[in-house]
């Protein structure tokens, strides 16, 4: 196995010393694979690295990590005799409790393996659940995890409790079996499922009452989503004004997190923090956090948050946008004749003049629409012009509407704010309510009716 190091920067919430158990973290990498790797994907030394962030994310004390190279793969234990063999030597020489496997295990080759090395075997998948675990701090996250982790552990379950499979109902032979500890063990993940379901269904119409009264109070949505550590909550943090966990380390917050924020030109959106995104995201987490996750669906504007500065930003693109596809959002398109994400350029900070002047000749040969925004959220560098890009993208395809209103006209002052969103309100020299109001399409012409008698004049989409 070829060993890797890693440098240990901050990758746990615990205190130094605060360790769950001794790992040894494999990477398997397929031959024909890797010399057919496009240079654009991941490579085996970035996936290794990461996989060792997701083990000090659980607090594991990392004692060895390495490459292993594998002609194929084999049913019963994923890896050749030869390498389970070199790894038993490893377990005894770093007296290494859980062995983490930065690959997809089934049930029977998790066993095997476990029984070859006397050590606990965690796939990437399990790993994930761990964090998911220790990272969910509201009812409504706790559940989401929970339900993935049964979902995962029902696909476990095989028959290593063999000596019960004997255990009969009745005298001699003529019983049948009884119910088998697999049986019992089945059926009380599906009861649990089921209640955890029924749960989660009053948490998403919840959810779905607070997303219709902000409809009637018409503030835009705009979502943060994109890798995990690529700095979405530092972010939210610096447009916010909030003290939301940031942390440089993988998942270091799994709870979503809204906040209403005025844009400089007056305009109030409310501002979504998501999970962040990684490889290989099991889809039973897609579709417990599905709850969560649709305030990206019902998002106004999506701002997809990159490290620029990372290696492998170009790979966390890759993965980012096929969740993003999983949840029915096409990336790229547009609606309404507008494309409603925007990429979001982070941590310039950590680049050279030379990185910089780079970036910034890619981001020019874009169209202006899908042009990138460079920032810094750590030092505010480029916040300024990613609200106006924010601004810019809320306004496209809407329609400006002048409005001179009766200062008696209280109900229809109202409406207007329920309804559209108020630029400018003010008496003018007669006294009389002088109010400019932008809404879409469909909106305005609900608008022009209603206040018809005050002469609304209409003054074309908005820029």
């Amino acid at each position: 196995m070829e060993p890797r190091r890693r440098d240990t920067r901050s990758d746990r919430l615990s205190p130094a010393g605060s360790t769950t158990g001794r790992a040894l973290v494999i990477e398997p990498v397929l031959r024909r694979a890797a010399a057919k790797a496009a240079a654009s994907e991941r490579s085996a030394t970035a996936r290794l690295d990461e996989a060792v962030g997701l083990a000090r994310a659980i607090d594991l004390e990392v004692e060895h990590s390495g490459i292993v190279m594998l002609g194929a793969l084999r049913p019963a234990t994923y890896l050749g005799k030869g390498k389970v063999d070199e790894i038993v030597g490893l377990v005894r020489t770093y007296d290494i409790g859980i062995v983490v496997m930065d690959c997809a295990l089934s049930p029977v080759q998790q066993r095997n393996l476990e029984q070859a090395w006397s050590a606990k075997v965690l796939d990437r998948t399990g790993l994930i659940l761990e964090i998911f675990g220790r990272r969910a701090r509201t009812r409504e996250g706790a559940l989401q995890v929970e339900h993935a982790h049964l979902t995962y552990q029902k696909s476990r379950l095989v028959r290593s409790w063999t000596h019960l499979e004997r255990q009969r109902g009745g005298f001699g032979f003529l019983g049948g079996p009884r119910e088998t500890q697999l049986e019992a063990d089945r059926r009380m993940i599906e009861e649990r499922l089921a209640k955890i379901e029924s749960e989660l269904a009053r948490v998403k119409r919840t959810r779905d009452l607070h997303r219709e009264s902000r409809r009637r109070v018409p503030y835009p949505i705009v979502a943060l989503v994109g890798y995990t550590n690529a700095g979405k909550s530092t972010l939210f943090n610096r447009m916010t004004h909030a003290a939301v966990l940031s942390a440089d380390m993988l998942f270091a917050t799994l709870d979503p997190t809204l906040r209403a924020v005025d844009l400089p030109h007056g305009a109030r959106v409310i501002i979504s923090d998501t999970v962040g995104f990684i490889s290989e995201l099991p889809t039973m987490l897609i579709a417990a956090f599905r709850a969560t996750l649709e305030e990206v669906i019902e998002a106004d504007v999506i701002l997809h948050v990159r490290d620029i500065s990372h290696e492998d930003a170009e790979a966390q693109l890759a993965d980012v946008e096929n969740v993003l596809r999983q949840l029915g959002i096409e990336p790229h398109s547009t609606a309404n004749g507008k494309r409603s994400l925007i990429e979001v350029w982070n941590k310039i900070d950590r680049l050279d003049a030379r990185q910089r002047a780079r970036l910034q000749n890619i981001a020019e040969r874009r169209p202006a629409a899908a042009r990138p925004i460079a920032v810094s959220a750590l030092t505010g560098e480029g916040i300024a012009a990613l609200n106006a890009a924010i601004e810019q993208r809320l306004s496209a395809g809407r329609v400006l509407l002048e409005l001179n209103l009766d200062p008696a006209d209280g109900a229809g002052v109202s409406w207007l704010h329920r309804h559209t969103e108020v630029i400018h309100k003010a008496f003018d020299d007669n006294g009389r309510i002088a109010m400019t109001v932008r809404a879409d399409p469909e909106r305005a012409a609900a608008v022009r009716a209603r206040f018809a008698k005050e002469r609304a004049a209409a003054g074309g989409p908005s820029s």
